[in-house]
């Protein structure tokens, strides 16, 4: 396991069950991979978190799998809230970053579950449609699961005084 840099401004820093909580709550967060030539490779993502992990989909090939491929470590950052107050030169925000090691899932019963995840996330209740939709695409889809080593959340000054 890496040593991860501690948050510099640890009176801003969320709980461990409030930085979950985040992960539960958006839908959407940035990827971060070390991409071709040593560029850092950034994508927006829909995700589902799920004991301790996150879980993508992904096409079978392009940028990102490449990626992925070449080196396992990545992080995942959500942003839960991002209010702009002009008036006060600032940003309320509150967000999440998590680190860890990210893999293609080979278990085809494993891919099964984390599409299961996924679809059940953005359209509960739908079974039917979800197995007509894993039935006609699962074979042209990758599924990814970023295991994670370290998670962060940090909230804007003025909202930790709100809270106390």
């Amino acid at each position: 396991m890496s040593n991860f840099r501690e948050m510099r401004r640890k009176g801003q820093q969320l709980s461990e069950e409030e930085s979950i909580a985040i992960l539960h709550k958006a839908t959407s967060g940035t990827l971060a991979l070390s991409g071709d030539d040593g560029y850092p490779y950034a994508v927006p993502m829909s995700y589902v978190y799920h004991d301790g992990r996150l879980y993508f989909h992904s096409a079978l090939a392009g940028h990102k799998v490449d990626a992925i491929r070449k080196c396992d470590k990545a992080s995942f950052c959500v942003v839960e809230k991002d209010e702009v107050h002009p008036d006060k030169y600032t940003t309320f925000y509150r967000s999440v970053i998590a680190f860890g090691r990210i893999h293609i899932i080979g278990d085809e019963a494993e891919k099964i579950s984390t599409a299961r995840l996924l679809g059940n996330r953005y359209n509960p209740g739908d079974d039917d449609s979800l197995q007509k939709e894993l039935e006609k695409g699962l074979s042209r889809m990758l599924m990814i699961r970023l295991d994670i080593e370290h998670l962060t959340g940090k909230e804007a000054v003025e909202l930790m005084r709100q809270r106390q």
